[in-house]
């Protein structure tokens, strides 16, 4: 994608984060959704890009920020991390407080194992409460709940697309408050 600035979104300088348990799909689906969206000259940032020196944490939490598209790309052990919860609750920050768009897919997972806290997903947050502060597991499990239920996709689904898919942006990168949009066809 053509790089614009504009003085209004000095932060957005990457189309979409990609944020992932890298165990369950780093070296399959997220390295392929990953090369098909660089292929359509989406730049997508996915955790490898960092630079060496870099405090992990901290730096991909501004990527986050910094991105106009949150992917987050639930999978049967995404809630086991804690470093996962924490992306998550900073995407949820940053779709409430600055309109970034945010697609959930659903990776080899029944969704509502995300949406009711289910299966590893209630084992991993009682897991948590021992170890962590209270109200940061209930941030999460705000965080799981409220993204786990807007409009996403399944992981087989987008698997059978990456082929032939034809992703469009429309207006380049737009502000959030202009609304563009991301289409498989």
């Amino acid at each position: 994608m053509a790089s614009s600035s504009s003085p209004t979104t000095p932060y957005l300088k990457h189309d979409v984060f990609l944020s992932f348990r890298g165990t369950d799909t780093r070296n399959g689906f997220t390295s392929h959704l990953y090369d098909a969206l660089q292929r359509n000259q989406i730049d997508a940032y996915i955790d490898n890009k960092l630079d060496g020196g870099e405090t992990i944490e901290p730096a991909l939490l501004e990527r986050i920020e910094e991105s106009f598209i949150s992917l987050v790309i639930f999978s049967e052990n995404y809630a086991d991390s804690t470093f996962c919860l924490r992306e998550l609750s900073k995407i949820l920050e940053c779709m409430e407080t600055k309109q970034q768009m945010v697609l959930p897919v659903f990776y080899r997972l029944d969704p509502s194992h995300v949406q009711n806290l289910t299966g590893s997903y209630g084992d991993a947050l009682c897991k948590h409460e021992r170890d962590c502060s209270s109200e940061e597991v209930e941030s999460w499990r705000r965080a799981l709940k409220e993204i786990a239920n807007l409009k996403g996709w399944d992981s087989d689904v987008i698997k059978e697309s990456l082929e032939g898919a034809n992703y469009e942006w429309k207006e380049g990168r737009n502000p959030p408050s202009r609304r563009s949009s991301l289409s498989f066809k």
